[in-house]
């Protein structure tokens, strides 16, 4: 939660916000998130890519392989970036976990943010041809309990309002646990 506003703080892919970190210099603005859910929580913006270094505009990205551990890599170049991401996305998720995280939106269809249903390249034909973001399945895993949705999803007005009440029940149990532990 956060102090001066007394909102909680949720994450979320910068893109969704307006910001201009997406591959091709763009956004994805969704005046869902900042007008209906804006007054709700405070906004913790994160961009994996941006973060790991990877600049704007700068050359798309994709999953390939197993959809199970798959590998993230440039579509043109082929450059394998799935270590560095991982390694970045375990440091910044723990980062993440010490900010209070009341919940978090993430960028469908993202190689980095997509929490399911992405997009997995040369995936073997007789299994799931699609899987999770590296930084999506980080977050998932560390913070398992966390409310997490994708942007798309909260544009359906019951779930939304089931992401705003399971954001305020993890605040109230976080704040419970805080107290019995003081």
């Amino acid at each position: 939660m956060n102090a001066a506003t007394g909102k909680p703080r949720v994450g979320v892919s910068s893109c969704l916000l307006g910001e201009a970190v997406r591959w091709n210099g763009a956004h994805k603005h969704d005046p869902n998130l900042t007008e209906a859910l804006g007054r709700f929580f405070d906004w913790v913006a994160v961009c994996p890519e941006v973060e790991l270094g990877l600049g704007v505009p700068r050359e798309p990205i994709r999953l390939e392989g197993d959809p199970a551990s798959p590998r993230l890599v440039g579509r043109t170049t082929g450059i394998d970036l799935t270590d560095r991401m991982e390694a970045f996305a375990a440091e910044r998720v723990e980062q993440l976990a010490s900010f209070d995280l009341c919940g978090y939106v993430l960028k469908s269809d993202s190689p980095t943010c997509g929490m399911e249903r992405v997009e997995v390249s040369g995936a073997p034909p007789d299994g799931p041809q699609s899987g999770a973001g590296l930084f999506a399945r980080a977050l998932m895993r560390r913070l398992p309990l966390l409310p997490i949705e994708e942007e798309g999803r909260l544009r359906d007005p019951g779930v939304r309002e089931t992401f705003i009440a399971r954001v305020h029940t993890y605040r109230t149990r976080a704040t419970r646990r805080l107290r019995n532990h003081a």
